[in-house]
């Protein structure tokens, strides 16, 4: 599986300081590993990858050579509101390859928090730089699904009709229906046969998420992301909000003054948001500051069963001792069973570290097997909560 892993300057790894190398202009390279070498953080139950678009570049640069499919998300405020109440589509996050930080608030959760996600990395911002400069200098064939009638084929036609990093190999709007309505044969078949290196989805998020899943296997691009309202700004129909409105989260703003009609959605999440901060964010950099002023360490015992590989984490289960965690995630991971992570001696677990778990999850779905977590004592079951990760425990 193609994943973003280290990155390394001048032979030194700075993975949590991944921005730091757009602004120093020091090589940036991509390292083909597995999940667990991602620098993902759990943010308020969804996974975050903590990357800039430098890096992002080379990723999608290298997914696109290879026939392993990529799936990348782009998580903002709506998309942590709705993953709380759909399973369905919380777990199509879960899957993907590459999650960006696609929203302000979202930095601002992260530093709160003392997570090191610094760089906003929108979906529109990722089409127009591929659009600018493609990928290592080379054109990416893109198809076009989505959108209202006539505007994948207005932007096709825009992106075909100068030089620029995208060469629009085919373009389609499956009307409205159903996920499986839209998943005909007659769509999957004209997508595959043009040749794309990436598949751009212009649906709602929901709608989008759950089409790409129901897909993911049938689909021949490699890459394959939801760019939401990005056709709209491409096809000049709706204007984008001025990069100074982006920068200081108030796009919400001039969304609302451009399509009047979104002023509902953005009522909702906002006051979801508003409840998150008081519930859960407040409480969780309370909670890291105390944390953060003990000192700790992290041992591992592991114990092999005919099914399953049990790891007893005892100590601190933070960012610190991820690479500790990670030397015996793996070797858990080739046994090829479920694995069972006793944390009845874990008295700390923080964002970084719940990333870990989500992509040790990953993995092992990919194996068909489990994460069962167990013996978890009151206090860190809280953690669990105000992180909104309860459902790492229902299994």
């Amino acid at each position: 599986m193609l994943t973003i892993a280290r990155i390394y300057d001048a032979g030194v790894p700075v993975a949590e300081r991944a921005f730091e190398a757009e602004r120093t202009l020091s090589p940036v390279k991509v390292i083909e590993t597995d999940d667990l070498a991602r620098p993902v953080y759990g943010l308020l139950g969804v996974p975050v990858d903590a990357i800039n678009f430098s890096t992002l570049m080379h990723a999608v640069d290298t997914a696109t050579r290879r026939p392993i499919p990529f799936l990348v998300s782009t998580p903002n405020v709506n998309f942590l509101v709705k993953s709380l109440s759909n399973a369905g589509f919380r777990e199509s996050i879960l899957t993907s390859d590459l999650c960006l930080a696609d929203g302000m608030p979202l930095i601002w959760i992260a530093k709160l928090l003392g997570v090191p996600i610094h760089e906003r990395v929108a979906g529109a911002d990722l089409f127009v730089r591929l659009k600018a400069t493609g990928a290592s200098g080379r054109r990416i064939k893109v198809f076009l699904l989505g959108g209202a009638p006539g505007l994948a084929e207005r932007v096709r036609d825009k992106l075909n009709s100068e030089p620029c990093g995208l060469e629009c190999v085919g373009s389609l709007n499956p009307g409205f229906g159903t996920v499986e309505e839209m998943s005909s044969d007659q769509v999957i078949d004209a997508i595959n046969s043009s040749g794309a290196d990436l598949l751009a989805v212009f649906f709602g998020a929901e709608k989008a998420q759950q089409w790409l899943m129901h897909n993911h296997q049938r689909l021949s691009p490699p890459v394959r992301a939801q760019f939401g309202a990005t056709i709209n700004f491409e096809a000049g129909t709706v204007r984008r909000a001025p990069a100074l409105l982006r920068s200081t989260g108030f796009e919400w703003l001039w969304r609302i003054k451009e399509e009047p009609h979104l002023w509902r959605r953005y009522w909702s999440d906002g006051a979801a948001l508003l409840k998150l901060l008081v519930s859960s964010v407040v409480p969780l950099a309370v909670m890291a500051r105390r944390d953060g002023t003990t000192p700790g360490f992290l041992r591992v015992q592991r114990d092999d069963g005919p099914s399953s590989v049990t790891l007893r984490l005892s100590g601190a289960a933070i960012s610190a001792y991820v690479d500790v965690a990670v030397s015996h995630f793996r070797p858990a991971l080739a046994a090829g069973k479920h694995v069972n992570l006793c944390l009845r001696e874990t008295r700390a677990i923080d964002p970084r570290f719940f990333g870990l778990l989500l992509m040790l999850r990953k993995s092992l779905a990919a194996q068909g097997k489990r994460l069962i977590i167990t013996d978890v004592a009151p206090q860190l079951r809280r953690t669990f909560r105000f992180n909104k990760f309860e459902y790492l425990l229902e299994s």
